[in-house]
């Protein structure tokens, strides 16, 4: 049990971190980090509309896989809705790294926000000491060195 939720764990920190990071050198190379400034500068309900519209963009995406599920088309589906999921994490990770204070000024967030941490720490206590936990925190600090050689 711990084993699977170590995995979960490093999904979880993999995809995050790693899609917050393209996030960030997609908006570098798109040339819009005067629109991350100003979005960053935004009111509490000014951030919350934004932090809405990855939703708005990736739901009908949404649609479109569980139609393709419904009609048989499996493979297309799945990636479909791999895809679809990648897409929200990266819009859900940038925005809410540029609006964090201003979405924990809503009580409901700060509260969902503060649960989601307080599981995920729980859960990296129960973890942290598995070997496939640190295997695989190790596996991903070499990837990182070999990977910023190779971009070099």
């Amino acid at each position: 049990m711990l084993a699977c939720l170590a995995i979960l764990l490093i999904i979880e920190e993999w995809l995050w971190d790693g899609l917050n990071a393209l996030g960030h050198s997609l908006i570098k190379w798109v040339r819009l980090e005067s629109f991350e400034c100003w979005l960053s500068l935004r009111t509490p309900n000014q951030a919350l509309i934004a932090f809405s519209i990855p939703l708005m963009i990736v739901t009908p995406l949404n649609v479109i896989a569980i139609s393709l599920l419904a009609r048989g088309m499996i493979l297309e589906g799945l990636l479909m809705e791999v895809f679809v999921k990648l897409l929200a994490t990266v819009l859900v990770a940038r925005v809410f790294a540029l609006t964090k204070p201003q979405l924990l000024s809503f009580s409901f967030l700060r509260n969902v926000y503060q649960t989601i941490t307080q599981w995920l720490k729980w859960a990296h206590d129960k973890v942290v000491d598995a070997p496939v936990y640190i295997w695989a925190k190790q596996f991903k600090a070499d990837a990182k060195v070999k990977l910023r050689t190779w971009f070099a």
